[in-house]
């Protein structure tokens, strides 16, 4: 028995789970999760369903299609054991880094790491050690189209499914982010919204924040405003120190940007338009 990961969207309309539960029945398929959602605001219907089978991937796929065919639907299968390829970019900041590296060793993300990207040699080491292969990419005001084309070839030499920021200093273009949309997630201070620049949590800090938090969202061409995939923060209080604040406020990137990569991993977000369903 093989397990599959099964993702639907189409326009919201009565019939659509029926079609869904009688595909994969048809090919032997027994439902072990299912998630569905209806949007009303756009009346897109989105649905999420495990199913094993002793069926191949074409015999199912087959099955199910014959049934929601009418609907005119968006349709993903894939086999859970056919883990999504991340690759991951970092600048100096090795804290995300290094989260993600320790979840893939410990089998806690459902990922592939074929490469580590960097514009600095700092984490160099750190990475191969991991047996990643690590690539140097500078960035200057020059040389950015030239490092996005370098980019765009490691991604397609190593058949690269998303990218993950962990705190990578460099903006992307607009046209790297349109030929990636949906599949760039990146991870920033949240809940400090005024305070942009240098030295966030110590601006933070100046002004008595009593929350801190992080946020991943997906990348687009507006700068930190794309559409979130997970949040959440810590309380603070007067007592701690601006250093504090950025020790506390790196745990909270760490496990928000691990949440966010699991949920893209698991195929669970759904995007319509700025808009994200997260189907768990």
């Amino acid at each position: 028995m093989e397990r599959f990961i099964l993702r639907l969207s189409a326009a919201d309309q009565p019939g659509i789970i029926h079609a869904v539960s009688g595909g994969i029945a048809a090919a032997g398929g027994n439902i072990l999760e299912s998630a569905q959602f209806a949007d009303d605001g756009s009346g897109l219907f989105s649905v999420r369903i495990e199913f094993e089978t002793a069926s191949s991937r074409e015999h199912a796929r087959e099955g199910i299609l014959s049934r929601v065919s009418i609907f005119d639907p968006l349709v993903q299968l894939r086999s859970v054991q056919d883990h999504r390829r991340m690759l991951v970019m970092v600048s100096q900041l090795d804290h995300c880094l290094d989260d993600l590296l320790y979840r893939y060793r410990r089998g806690e993300l459902p990922v592939e790491i074929p490469v580590v990207v960097s514009n600095h040699e700092l984490l160099r080491e750190r990475v191969e050690r991991e047996g990643i292969p690590f690539a140097y990419i500078p960035v200057t005001s020059e040389t950015k189209q030239e490092a996005e084309t370098q980019l765009t070839e490691l991604a397609q030499q190593h058949r690269v499914d998303f990218i993950v920021l962990a705190r990578y200093m460099q903006i992307l273009s607009d046209g790297f982010c349109a030929q990636y949309s949906g599949r760039i997630i990146n991870i920033h201070h949240s809940f400090l919204p005024s305070f942009k620049g240098a030295k966030p949590y110590h601006q933070a800090h100046r002004r008595g924040v009593k929350l801190i938090g992080a946020t991943a969202h997906y990348v687009t061409a507006d700068l930190d405003e794309g559409p979130i995939i997970e949040q959440d923060v810590a309380r603070v209080n007067h007592r701690q120190s601006a250093d504090e604040l950025v020790v506390l406020g790196r745990d909270v990137e760490r496990s928000v940007l691990a949440r966010a990569v699991r949920l893209h991993a698991e195929d669970r977000v759904f995007l319509t338009g700025q808009h994200t369903v997260v189907l768990v």
